[in-house]
């Protein structure tokens, strides 16, 4: 009994639901209670007819929620939809409460679902819309949450919600187009490589074996074949190895300050992908500084949040130096024309915004111009990796084929010659 007793002293705990609503559907989920009693008390509050409670577990080992990718399992295209419905609804009239329902009982994606159900129960007892969604930073971007704060700051909620719907839309969009692209290259590499590995593995040893029979001298490019080959045992179950162990490094290192420091300038300077890369970093950055400008977002807190949600680290602390410039009294235009990562002409935009007060629409434009120029990229890219991909297949694969069969045209001619 004591044990139990300084268990509900230490704070509430998890509990997992089954109830039924007033429609009569069975609904899910978890909320935080000091005893199971306590458990059902609320879900009846909340207007459910409790089925099943049972403790959660806490959260550790194979229970543990394993998130991958941008929120947690959340897409772009998911909060899209769910900031275009609450939109509707809220301009609809609807209560904050109800819409948050409606929402979690419709929407497909199941770790959204279960949050909004956590958000909907923080609403329902007093939390403002942008503090219940604050906390969970790995579903809801802070970019959404600040957006929808100034909302409610403001009394816009619905612009706010419909400003986010079309920020994310055109996002989703852009990825779309550039996966697209990028999609036949890719698939072009790996059918190379792979034919490679088949080759090097089955292949090259029936050939090695006729060459050992025939007790010739090979050449040097059929020896590195041959090499190469015999080499397979050790490389493929080492590099599989070492793919996998990078993979598990990579997902668990890849957003650390250290590691994003490192890698970001270097993606800016790849000799291919260097431009698009650094078109993308900044058409987010003014999109994203345009929406929460005209939300009402202040100056530096908006600073802030874009250069995060830019995905770069060169953007990030370019908007960071930014920031500090504007704190002490700068235009905005100024500090972001010293950051070597922005163009001229887009420092150049924005200060014939700030000077005819519409820094948000210039910003909009400079977004629109920069999104043009990543599908002009990206088109020529493709046309120009496509033939290169080809005769890099070509060339590796004729090459090998023509190393296999030197020893054999060799003796030919020795023959002939005899």
């Amino acid at each position: 009994m004591a044990a139990g007793s300084a268990a509900v002293a230490a704070g509430p705990r998890n509990w997992e639901y089954r109830g039924r609503n007033n429609a009569g559907k069975v609904v899910k989920g978890r909320l935080d209670a000091p005893t199971e009693s306590a458990a059902i008390d609320r879900m009846r509050t909340m207007g459910l007819a409790p089925i099943k409670v049972t403790e959660a577990a806490a959260g550790t080992g194979l229970n543990k929620e394993i998130e991958f990718g941008i929120g947690g399992g959340v897409k772009l295209k998911d909060l899209a939809v769910l900031s275009r419905q609450a939109a509707t609804m809220v301009a609809a009239g609807l209560s904050l409460l109800k819409t948050l329902n409606i929402l979690a009982e419709q929407t497909e994606n199941k770790k959204l679902r279960e949050t909004l159900g956590i958000v909907a129960r923080d609403v329902e007892v007093g939390a403002a819309l942008s503090d219940a969604l604050g906390k969970h930073p790995r579903v809801f971007p802070p970019l959404m949450v600040n957006m929808i704060r100034a909302g409610e700051i403001g009394g816009f909620l619905d612009g706010a919600l419909n400003t986010i719907a079309v920020n994310y839309e055109k996002e989703a969009k852009l990825r779309d187009q550039i996966k697209s692209a990028m999609t036949y290259p890719v698939m072009v590499l790996i059918m190379s490589l792979v034919a490679v590995v088949i080759m090097l593995t089955f292949i090259v040893p029936i050939f090695q074996e006729m060459f050992a029979g025939m007790g010739a001298d090979l050449p040097l490019p059929t020896q590195m074949l041959v090499w190469l080959s015999q080499s397979m045992v050790v490389v493929v179950p080492v590099g599989v190895i070492a793919g996998i162990a990078f993979a598990v490094w990579w997902n668990g290192n890849k957003n650390t300050e250290r590691v994003r420091k490192f890698v970001d300038p270097i993606k800016l300077k790849l000799p291919i992908f260097g431009k698009l890369i650094g078109k993308i970093a900044i058409t987010r950055f003014c999109r994203n500084l345009a929406d929460m400008v005209n939300a009402g977002v202040p100056i530096l807190q908006a600073l802030s949040i874009v250069g995060e949600a830019s995905g770069n680290w060169v953007i990030e602390n370019a908007s960071h130096n930014i920031a500090n410039s504007v704190r002490v009294g700068k235009s905005l235009s100024g500090p972001l024309s010293e950051e070597p990562v922005f163009p001229p002409m887009a420092a150049q935009m924005i200060s014939v915004g700030e000077d005819a007060g519409a820094l948000d629409t210039m910003l909009s434009k400079v977004a629109d111009f920069y999104d043009d120029e990543v599908k002009a990229t990206t088109e020529s890219l493709t046309s120009i990796i496509e033939p290169l991909l080809i005769a890099f297949l070509g060339v590796v694969v004729g090459g090998m084929v023509i190393a296999l069969y030197m020893p054999i045209f060799s003796m030919i001619s020795v023959v002939n010659g005899g």
